[in-house]
């Protein structure tokens, strides 16, 4: 089933450039500032692992089709619009290629950031930069495992001159995980939900044994050869809590880094929780500490203005590619 057009309108109401069937881009609001020469402020993967925001291509493959609801997201969901469509299947003859996704999606970049060219406070040189990305954050919208090709499209992006891709998936398809053709430069593993209760509740899973198939892909993610993460999005009064059920979780995954960080206000989040449910950068900073203590990782940086602490073990932590 296509995605419903009221369903588009809303995405380009949102400044998403849609590209092709099914997948779409949005310039990243850091990518936006880091051509600000006068404010000079970048994202925290910058920060964390040295890749340059200038440069960063935000994209998903699967826009508007996931396998969760979670409370917290910021997405428009079937229930917030009125619209129904089937959002955790994808037809196999709406699947498009991994090398037209790539090509259209770089255009896609660069019409978002053409109007930059007519800005007193943009250096020239460095928007040249920024319209030419080396670097694809696969997420941003959807679960990007659902797009049958994934591999294919790491591989491609790769082949067109990227130099890292990131890739970020909710953990409930891990057969797609264990047969990927090509690994990412990093793999994310969103897990916002200390135990079954919990994740039931938060993260809402549209498909049957959703705490099941998570649980198989953190048992799953030591095998990865490329550095890996835990990301927790965390909401007050919704999952910021039980550091010692995510501290078990961990232990089973054993990944690279850990990231806890503030679920934002933003988007359709403010119509399903409260605006005082984002949690302040100290709260955060406050269970990153718990965390270090339950689970032997140590806090190594932060980035206040994203609301995130990064995790990791001694000796394990590395920086990408930039």
């Amino acid at each position: 089933m296509p995605i419903p057009d009221e369903v588009i309108r809303v995405f380009r109401r949102q400044k998403y450039q849609i590209v092709g069937k099914h997948s779409a881009v949005k310039t990243c609001y850091w990518t936006r500032q880091a051509l600000n020469t006068a404010e000079e402020r970048h994202c925290y993967k910058q920060r964390f692992y040295g890749i340059r925001s200038l440069r960063c291509l935000q994209m998903t493959p699967s826009l508007a089709r996931c396998v969760q609801a979670c409370l917290f997201c910021w997405r428009a969901m079937s229930t917030d619009l009125g619209v129904e469509w089937n959002q955790t299947v994808f037809p196999a003859d709406e699947v498009e290629d991994p090398s037209f996704i790539v090509e259209e999606s770089i255009k896609a970049q660069r019409r978002a950031l053409i109007g930059f060219k007519g800005s007193d406070r943009v250096d020239k040189s460095l928007l040249k930069l920024a319209l030419e990305p080396t670097h694809a954050a696969i997420s941003l919208e959807g679960e990007v495992t659902l797009y049958p090709r994934i591999g294919n499209l790491i591989e491609e992006y790769f082949a067109h001159g990227f130099t890292t891709a990131l890739l970020v998936t909710n953990g409930l398809l891990p057969e797609v995980l264990s047969r990927i053709e090509r690994e990412p430069s990093q793999l994310y593993v969103s897990v916002c939900a200390p135990d079954e209760e919990t994740y039931r509740t938060v993260c809402r899973p549209l498909i049957p044994n959703g705490w099941g198939r998570l649980s198989e892909t953190l048992e799953y993610l030591n095998s990865f050869s490329c550095p890996t993460a835990i990301r927790m999005t965390l909401a007050k009064g919704v999952n910021l809590r039980n550091p010692e059920g995510y501290a078990k979780l961990i232990d089973k995954a054993n990944p690279t880094y850990l990231e806890p960080k503030a679920a934002m206000a933003v988007g359709y989040f403010i119509r399903r929780l409260p605006r005082e449910a984002m949690p302040l950068h100290k709260d955060i900073r406050e269970f990153a500490e718990r965390l270090a203590e339950l689970t032997g990782y140590q806090i190594i940086d932060e980035a206040e203005p994203s609301g995130v602490v990064l995790l990791s073990r001694l000796g394990k932590a590395k920086k990408l590619e930039s």
